[in-house]
Order: structure tokens, then C-alpha cells, then sequence
């Protein structure tokens, strides 16, 4: 069975666009494939989807690449790609940087706790849905004692934050359960590049699932995991040892998947860092190389991307998911 995966590769607005413009404003600055214009046919290349998987033999990567500023640089050419499996060298045979629909999932905390955190949590998500684009489809699990899939795969965006303004905070955290079964419904997607965005206040201490099946899980799934972390400073009085664990949950889990955990303390904020998400998924290199190893066991493989630095940059780093299951067929 062939697994895939999604990057994501993101700008902030405003602000954080600026940022990547100062990081590419170099003499040479790298060109990058553009984004097919509405319309118009797409190229082979571009025919092929931007998801970690084998199509015929060729295994295809998204990476993302960032300063130490997590500034996203864009621009960059195969050139300053190397790409490992179970440490052997392949040869890099395609190259693109181009944007394909999504399908999310959002999986939001209404648990107890997130009462006073609700309507930054909503506007959030608003901005996160502001960056859609209409080939997009999105659903909603909410959790709290337990995960409900409250809105399934839609494209009307108005649907998800209509029902976000009826929710309530109550009950326990069943995180772990909610993210399983927003994985189970990522599977169902249409679209072949696939992501999870979780905004959660605390750690889990209602789930049936356990980290381990929910980290089993992503390790073969089709998708990449955000997370907005809104936890309390280390030092706040009350914290359970499920709270003080969940930021290191989170970032094990998004890390995984070549994704990443945005902790925050500050409400206010939430809704750019949604739109940071929001963004990144617009923007991706993908790596295509055909594997060395010819064996077919469906066995797991690692992967890691090198970076060979370009002139004139900070030290980058690339982000990406760690590895895929090889066909046993």
C-alpha cells in the first residue's frame, strides 16, 4: 500500500511577506515555476501530484524551507536540493513549485477550558478560510469529551465558521481522538494534497486512542498536520500534567508529518498565525526521484532533504515529511 503526504510552505501577510522579500532580495535571485493561470492547460510536470507517494516509480516530496527566522523562502532551484532514503543518495529527476487544490480538516477544541478562548479561536479560523482556494474543500471535527464530526467535506467555508459561532466550551479534551478521526476523513478527500489544522488549548485527558496509535496513524497518512497551541506560561498554578505534556505532543505529531506546532500565549495572536498556515499551504517545492532500492516489502523508508545553501542566505532549513511506506506489490 503506497502512502502520501502533503507540505506546506507559507508567507505571513503583510508583514511577513515583506520578510520574504528581504530574504529574496538577492543579486540572483532563483526563479520558481508559476502557478498556472485559471484556465489554462498545465504542463506535464505540473500534471503530477505534489504529495509524497509512488506513481510509477518515481517518489514525489513537498519540502518547505525557512530561515532561522522562520522566514519562507521561495525561489529556489533543484540545484539546492539533496535528497536521501535510508541514507543512500538518489538523483533528484523533477523539480516544481506550484500550488494544487487542498482538502482539510479542522479540528477544533471545544473543550471546558477553551471558554474564554472561543472567539479568537473563530476568528482564527476565519482568517485561516480567507486564504481558500475554490478548488479547496474543508470539513470540522470538534472534541471535547469526545470527537464529532460536526461539518463533512464542504467547499462552502460559511458552513464550518457558521457552526463555529454556535459552539460551546465544555467538557474534557479528547485530542488524540480527535485527530484520529479527522485522519479517518482526510482518507475520503478528493483532492490528493491533504492537511490537518488543530487549534487546541491544553493536552489531552479523554481520549480512548493512544499517542502511539494516533503517531501509527500519521505515519502512514495521507496528510500533513499545523497545530496552534494556546497554552498558559509554563509557570501558571493549576496546570494538569496533560497540559504541561500537550506542546510537546503537538510539536512530536506535526513534526512527523513535516508540519509544525505554533505554541501561543497571547490570544491576539491567533488569527495571523491561522492565515501564516493558511498561506504556506499555497507554496511548496516538490522533489520527484526514482528510488535506488527496487525491493517491493512495503517496508518504511526514511527520507531526508540536505540543502546546498545558496549564496548570500542565512543557514535554511528544509521541513519535510520523514519518510514512506514502499509498495509490497
Amino acid at each position: 500500500m503506497v502512502k502520501r503526504t502533503s507540505v506546506l510552505v507559507v508567507c505571513l501577510l503583510g508583514g511577513i511577506l515583506g520578510l520574504a522579500g528581504t530574504v529574496l532580495a538577492q543579486e540572483a535571485r532563483p526563479q520558481i515555476v508559476p502557478r498556472p493561470k485559471p484556465g489554462a492547460e498545465p504542463s506535464e510536470s505540473e500534471r503530477i501530484t505534489p504529495n509524497i507517494r509512488i506513481d510509477t516509480n518515481l517518489v514525489l516530496i513537498p519540502v518547505t524551507v525557512t530561515t532561522p527566522l522562520n522566514q519562507f523562502v521561495t525561489g529556489m532551484e533543484k540545484e539546492n536540493f539533496r535528497v536521501f532514503e535510508d541514507k543512500a543518495e538518489q538523483e533528484i529527476a523533477y523539480f516544481a513549485s506550484f500550488d494544487a487544490p487542498l482538502s482539510v480538516g479542522l479540528v477544533f477544541d471545544a473543550s471546558g477550558s477553551m471558554g474564554s478562548k472561543l472567539t479568537k479561536s473563530r476568528q482564527a479560523a476565519a482568517q485561516f478560510f480567507k486564504t481558500a482556494n475554490p478548488e479547496d474543500e474543508f470539513f470540522l471535527v470538534q472534541f471535547n469529551d469526545r470527537p464529532q464530526m460536526v461539518v463533512p467535506f464542504t467547499q462552502n467555508t460559511e458552513d464550518i465558521q457558521s457552526r463555529l459561532t454556535f459552539t460551546q466550551a465544555k467538557g474534557r479534551t479528547a485530542l488524540l481522538d480527535g485527530i484520529y478521526q479527522a485522519l479517518q476523513m482526510l482518507k475520503k478527500g478528493r483532492n490528493p494534497r491533504k492537511a490537518l489544522l488543530i487549534i487546541s488549548d491544553g493536552g489531552d485527558n479523554s481520549s480512548r486512542y493512544t499517542e502511539n496509535e494516533v503517531r501509527n496513524l500519521l505515519k502512514e497518512a495521507d496528510a500533513q498536520m499545523y497545530a496552534i497551541g494556546i497554552f498558559e506560561p509554563i509557570g501558571a498554578r493549576g496546570r494538569t500534567a496533560e497540559e504541561l505534556s500537550g506542546p510537546g505532543l503537538l510539536s512530536e505529531l506535526a513534526e512527523m508529518t513535516g508540519g509544525r506546532h505554533f505554541p501561543v500565549d497571547n490570544l491576539n495572536e491567533l488569527p495571523d498565525i491561522a492565515a501564516k498556515i493558511g498561506i504556506e499551504l499555497r507554496n511548496q517545492y516538490v522533489l520527484g526521484y526514482t528510488s535506488k532500492n527496487l525491493n517491493r516489502d512495503g517496508k518504511y523508508r526514511r527520507v531526508t532533504v540536505k540543502l546546498n545553501q545558496p549564496r548570500g542566505l542565512p543557514p535554511l532549513r528544509a521541513l519535510h515529511r520523514q519518510g514512506y511506506y514502499a509498495p509490497n506489490q
